[in-house]
C-alpha cells in the first residue's frame, strides 16, 4: 500500500451522528475497547510527539511501526512507520463508531474501517507480511507522489511478556478465512481472518486469556 504523511496536512474536520445519548455511549464504549486493545498490545505510545515517534523510529528498519495520540485536536491516533523515505505518519479517523485510516478525497470512501484500532493495523500489517503488497489503491497517497509503505514489525513499549508473544504466535496459527469461493485471489487477502481457539485442546482458563487478544500483531 502506499502512504500519506497526514500530520502536516489540515485535518479534517469529525462529527458524531445525531441521535442523543445513546451515539455518545456507542462512540465511548467503541472507543474505551479500542484503548484497552491497545494498551495490551504494547505498540501504544500514548502522548508520543511526531518528534518523539521519530526518534523512537530513528535506526529501526522499513516496516517498524507505533500507535501514538494524534497531535491533531480533530482525531485520536496517529500510525508513526518507517518507510524507504523515512519516517512517516498517517492519522486514524474516527467516524460513526468505525476506525479507517485518514486519506486524500477521492480515495477516502474505498478505505476499509474496523472496529477497532488493533484491528486496523492487523490488516495492514496482514498485507504487507502475507503478500508482500508494497502499493495499495485504496490506500493513501503522498504530496509528492507515492511512498511505498509496510507494516511488518511494531516498536513495542517494552519487552512484552512471553505469555503475550505466545499468544500473538498462536492467534496467527489458528486462523482461517472465511470467504465465498468466487472472489479473486487479492481479494482472498483482505478478508478478516477467524480465531479458532476454541477447537484447541486447552483448559478453559488458557482459552480466556487467547480471546482476551485475539490479534497476530
Amino acid at each position: 500500500m502506499t502512504c500519506q504523511s497526514t500530520e502536516s496536512s489540515d485535518g479534517v474536520q469529525s462529527d458524531r451522528r445525531a441521535g442523543g445519548c445513546r451515539s455518545v455511549e456507542t462512540d465511548e464504549s467503541r472507543i474505551a475497547s479500542a484503548m484497552k486493545d491497545l494498551r495490551t498490545a504494547g505498540w501504544y505510545w500514548g502522548g508520543l510527539t511526531a518528534n518523539e515517534a521519530q526518534e523512537v523510529l530513528r535506526d529501526a528498519s522499513e516496516g517498524t511501526f507505533l500507535v501514538r495520540d494524534s497531535s491533531h485536536s480533530d482525531f485520536l491516533f496517529t500510525i508513526s512507520a518507517v518507510t524507504a523515505a523515512g519516517p512517516t505518519n498517517l492519522r486514524i479517523q474516527f467516524r460513526h463508531g468505525k476506525f479507517k485510516l485518514d486519506s486524500v478525497v477521492l480515495v477516502k470512501p474505498r478505505l476499509k474501517q474496523f472496529d477497532g484500532v488493533v484491528r486496523l493495523v492487523e490488516h495492514y500489517v496482514r498485507l504487507s507480511r502475507r503478500t508482500g503488497v508494497k502499493a495499495d489503491p485504496a490506500a493513501p497517497g503522498t504530496p509528492n507522489g507515492t511512498v511505498p509503505l509496510l507494516l511488518t514489525r511494531p516498536a513495542y513499549t517494552a519487552t512484552p511478556p512471553l505469555q503475550h508473544l505466545c499468544r500473538i504466535a498462536i492467534n496467527r496459527r489458528t486462523r482461517r478465512v472465511l470467504v465465498p469461493q468466487d472472489l479473486v485471489p487479492q481479494d482472498l487477502v483482505s478478508q478478516d481472518l477467524v480465531p479458532q481457539i476454541q477447537d484447541l485442546p486447552l483448559p478453559s482458563r488458557l482459552k480466556d486469556y487467547l480471546t482476551d487478544y485475539s490479534y497476530d500483531v
